[in-house]
């Protein structure tokens, strides 16, 4: 499973379309990352930035302003914002998950230390909401602030669910609204928002963001067992290692029998696992179909969120958008 030429077309036209802004936001990154007192701010910040990330969550920002016609550039701070409350939140998540690898490098926590990715997270946190604060707009402040709190209400929730084997699909959703979606949709809804947008286009691009996040995180969760180090930028199996509840195996331990649940059982609730626990975990989900039910759920989504983006202003972006939303579920093909 990777991504072809033409799967990529759809982002390589948002990057065209929405360059100029994306320079902007560029520009703006490297300077608010800037620290006059504490270089290994910039140090570890630059490390992740810099790693060749495909700046998704700040363009879909652009994206909805554009295609909601926004007539300055607060869209840009925007953005920023966006990137910084991502980047902040992938610095915690490696400390938390003890990650040695993001993007295909080795994480800010393994080549420096844990106290730096936190405190440096939180430092672009800090950023995010000086940023927010100078579009001078309360709304778009209580639509990424109260995101913020998602994010890390939906990290503290998968540590509560990511062991006990009694999670349900209900309770995935949660979190991956949580710590996935809550982002995307806080993104395309702040762009229409900073533009102008009435209020049923408003909610029209935050159910975009809210399938189109969902979708995302389910194909990374079945990549997870079926993709390539190049294509999901991680270890695969690192889900399985780190006794990650994810779709796949919440769908393999709903039709699990007895010998395959005392599996679960050992290696995800109680973290004994083997080198060969892993071939055996793709040979249970594969038996009981669970990535392909997850690959069909992963489409769902991406279909509820082009049907969402009927409601929204008819502009070239909106077809890019929709495209977008068949590139994310594509990655599986």
């Amino acid at each position: 499973m990777g991504m072809n030429e033409n799967v990529l077309k759809p982002l390589d036209q948002l990057s065209s379309a929405l360059a100029a802004d994306m320079e902007a936001v560029n520009t703006l990154i490297r300077q608010r990352m800037a620290s006059r007192h504490a270089p290994r701010i910039p140090e570890v910040t630059a490390h992740l930035v810099e790693a060749g990330g495909k700046r998704l969550r700040p363009m879909l920002t652009l994206a909805a302003a554009r295609l909601c016609g926004t007539a300055d550039d607060r869209h840009v701070l925007l953005a920023a914002a966006v990137e910084f409350i991502h980047t902040a939140t992938l610095l915690h998540d490696d400390v938390v998950d003890e990650s040695r690898q993001r993007r295909g490098r080795p994480t800010a926590n393994l080549l420096w230390d844990n106290k730096s990715s936190v405190l440096v997270g939180d430092y672009l946190f800090a950023r995010s909401f000086q940023l927010m604060a100078e579009t001078g707009n309360m709304r778009v402040m209580h639509i990424l602030s109260d995101a913020s709190a998602t994010i890390a209400e939906g990290e503290v929730l998968q540590l509560t669910a990511a062991q006990d084997l009694a999670t349900t699909e209900d309770i995935y959703l949660q979190v991956v609204r949580g710590k996935t979606a809550a982002l995307f949709s806080a993104a395309t809804e702040a762009g229409a928002v900073v533009a102008g947008a009435d209020a049923s286009v408003q909610r029209a691009l935050f159910d975009y963001g809210d399938a189109l996040g969902i979708a995302f995180q389910i194909v990374d969760d079945v990549l997870d067992y079926g993709g390539s180090t190049s294509t999901i930028g991680k270890n695969v199996g690192d889900d399985f290692r780190e006794r990650k509840l994810t779709l796949p195996v919440i769908k393999a331990i709903a039709a699990a029998d007895a010998e395959e649940r005392a599996f679960w059982e050992r290696t995800i609730g109680k973290g004994q696992q083997d080198e060969a626990d892993l071939a055996t975990a793709m040979t249970i989900l594969n038996r009981r179909h669970a990535l392909n039910a997850a690959r069909e759920d992963a489409v769902a989504w991406s279909n509820r969120a082009k049907d969402a983006l009927a409601a929204t202003p008819d502009h070239p972006l909106r077809q890019t958008l929709s495209e977008l939303a068949d590139f994310v579920v594509a990655r599986l093909s």
